[in-house]
């Protein structure tokens, strides 16, 4: 159905049962409507159909089957990979959906796929309690979850998709369901780490911790000259911090007025960051060697809010800004490896990109890798490449920069990839059979069962067994 077919009579019968808005390309907000947080993706579909609730996404879903509609699904709308927006399609978006019931008794919450990880925190840190969410506040909860979650949390309570207790999502067929560990069982596998494959997820129920509201926390800038030392250091730190301390280093220009001054604003640096998931007193404790690795250019750690914590990032991934972002899992931090690292962040063509180690293990090591889709748990570490600038005039060396460090970091993986993190996808079923291993078949059957003609492509895609593979992605290949 095209863009211009999509403005007739049965549309307008659409309009008359949609309970939300309809945006086609002729409204004036329609620009808006179909911008998402990824400056790189420019893509104009034929309808957005921005629900209010269950019945509007079934009535979309019914919609885009009957007129053979490609379809998207937004959440928070920050996927760097843009998978929330297609051309000539329809775009189900989400993002009215986004309220936060709280249960502080049980110790859970009830969250709609709308919603940020912002609007989780502000509803359950009034309780003094938390789920792990990324480290991006303004991060859409449905598309991180999906995916797996890494956030400041991680090594004490796990993944985001770990501390799932159950998922409403509408089928490819329209049918709304719950996933739980006690219904649809295996389904609820698949979506904990599987991605967006197998339905337009309407709700989420996490499980919720004691956090806050103060945490102990470390910022630290250090010289990059000093990178290599300091991971050597940061190496030994890790293998033996308690299960409380989850932290990343990031390195690059790292350029901040508001945080430096003079030379300090545009010299190459590196910081490591963390959180201590337990007492204050403690976690300044058990952070206080990361402050001392070097002489510091700046240092911002102590007991702050939680919710400061979760947001400190945010100013650093404003929308409209251009990234392109892949990652890897790695083996461990060689010598070699540590050396690559350094390389890398060096000669990055942006002075707005890094190169990121986020520390793995603990909590997330400890969930048996059968017990959820998620590919990751073997791992130590996982290396982020972030590639951030503002003008598309430098998109090619940006892109090359990205997939060089990658080509060459590979020889410290076994090549599987964090599916939040996959660029634009463009490696397609590759990528998705590297990364799930044995695992991959596991989430074809699934897609047989629930979408097997694969309805939902624009995702981190599993192909069924008796579609035709696509980029889900929609292929940003330059």
């Amino acid at each position: 159905m095209t863009r211009q077919k999509a403005g007739d009579d049965r549309i307008e019968q659409f309009e008359a049962e949609f309970h939300g808005d309809l945006i086609r390309p002729t409204d004036p907000h329609y620009d808006d409507a179909r911008a998402v947080w990824n400056g790189m993706i420019d893509k104009r579909p034929a309808l957005i159909a921005r629900c209010r609730g269950v019945a509007d996404v079934i009535i979309a879903v019914h919609v885009a089957r009957e007129h053979d509609l490609v379809v998207a699904v937004r959440g928070g709308g920050h996927n760097v990979a843009g998978t929330a927006v297609c051309d000539d399609g329809l775009v189900i978006d989400l993002s009215e959906m986004r309220s936060v019931w709280v249960d502080p008794d049980e110790r859970t919450a009830w969250v709609q796929a709308g919603a940020t990880w912002a609007d989780v925190d502000h509803e359950t840190q009034v309780f003094g309690l938390a789920t792990p969410g990324g480290v991006v506040s303004d991060t859409g909860v449905a598309g991180l979850t999906l995916g797996g979650g890494i956030g400041h949390l991680r090594c004490r309570y796990g993944l985001s998709c770990d501390n799932l207790r159950s998922v409403d999502l509408v089928t490819a067929d329209g049918d709304y369901l719950t996933a739980s560990e006690d219904e649809h069982e295996d389904l609820f596998w698949g979506l904990r780490g599987g991605g967006g494959n197998f339905g337009v997820v309407t709700g989420f129920e996490f499980e919720l911790h004691p956090i806050g509201p103060d945490v102990a926390a470390c910022l630290v800038f250090y010289p990059s000259d000093q990178l290599t030392d300091c991971l050597r250091a940061y190496r030994e730190y890790v293998e033996s911090s308690p299960d409380e301390v989850s932290t990343l280093v990031f390195a690059g220009e790292l350029p901040d007025e508001e945080l430096f001054e003079g030379d300090d604003v545009h010299r190459q640096k590196f910081a490591i960051m963390g959180c201590y998931a337990g007492p204050v007193d403690n976690g300044t404790r058990a952070l206080s060697a990361l402050r001392e690795l070097a002489e510091p250019i700046a240092d911002f750690s102590g007991v702050m809010p939680y919710t400061d914590l979760q947001q400190i990032l945010d100013e650093d991934y404003p929308d409209g800004m251009r990234y392109y972002w892949k990652s890897l899992y790695l083996d461990g931090l060689s010598e070699s490896a540590i050396d690559r690292i350094a390389y890398w962040a060096d000669v990055a063509p942006s002075p707005l990109s890094t190169v990121d180690v986020w520390q793995l293990g603990g909590a997330i090591a400890q969930v048996d890798p059968e017990d959820s889709a998620f590919a990751g748990r073997h791992a130590p570490f996982l290396l982020g490449v972030e590639a951030n600038w503002e003008r598309p005039d430098d998109d090619d060396a940006n892109l090359e920069w990205v997939r060089d460090c990658l080509d060459d970091m590979r020889q410290f993986s076994d090549g599987s990839v964090y599916l939040n993190f996959p660029g634009f996808l463009e490696e397609g079923e590759d990528m998705m059979r590297t990364t799930f291993g044995p695992a991959y078949e596991r989430l074809v059957a699934l897609k047989d069962e629930y979408d097997p003609t694969n309805f939902f492509s624009r995702n981190q895609n599993i192909t069924p067994s008796g579609a035709v593979q696509t980029n889900g992605g929609d292929g940003i290949d330059e």
